[in-house]
């Protein structure tokens, strides 16, 4: 049994992680080692904020709150974009502040860059504490307060 398979089943969710043999990756090119590895370490994050499920969305690996919100996108070079990068949600007036301190690592992103999203770049000089933050961030603004008022309570 998977970490990411317990993590799921402790919240009550069924787990939709995809393996590199599902359906929806047979026919993906085998991911680096470099890309594996921020994937992992973006599901780990991701997995252990509660009612979290993953599946391919768009042709990337997202992830959903309850498997119905979206609230980040894995992508790996994206329309030959150069970029190992995330996409989330993200708080009004948080794209401009993060892209104007640190156009190096944030970026909008297309297609959901107009609804305030973000781009964080996972290839360039990744700081893991604040990707894991902002991916904590894009979680409460796509979460019910229930689940949000899960990450508040003493364990």
């Amino acid at each position: 049994m998977t970490q990411a398979f317990r993590l799921a089943q402790n919240h009550g969710v069924k787990n939709r992680t995809v393996t590199p043999s599902s359906p929806a990756e047979v026919h993906r090119p085998q991911r680096s080692t470099r890309t594996q590895a921020a994937l992992e370490r973006v599901r780990k994050i991701c997995f252990a904020l509660p009612g979290v499920t993953e599946r391919v969305s768009h042709g990337a690996p997202c992830f959903f709150v309850r498997d119905k919100k979206m609230f980040v996108m894995f992508m790996d070079n994206h329309h030959a974009d150069g970029r190992l990068a995330i996409w989330c949600a993200a708080p009004e007036g948080m794209q401009q502040d993060l892209i104007a301190n640190d156009a190096e690592r944030f970026f909008r992103p297309p297609y959901v860059g107009h609804r305030g999203w973000i781009g964080v770049r996972l290839d360039v000089r990744p700081d893991w504490k604040r990707i894991a933050a902002t991916i904590g961030d894009a979680y409460r603004l796509s979460a019910p307060r229930s689940l949000v008022a899960e990450l508040t309570e003493p364990a």
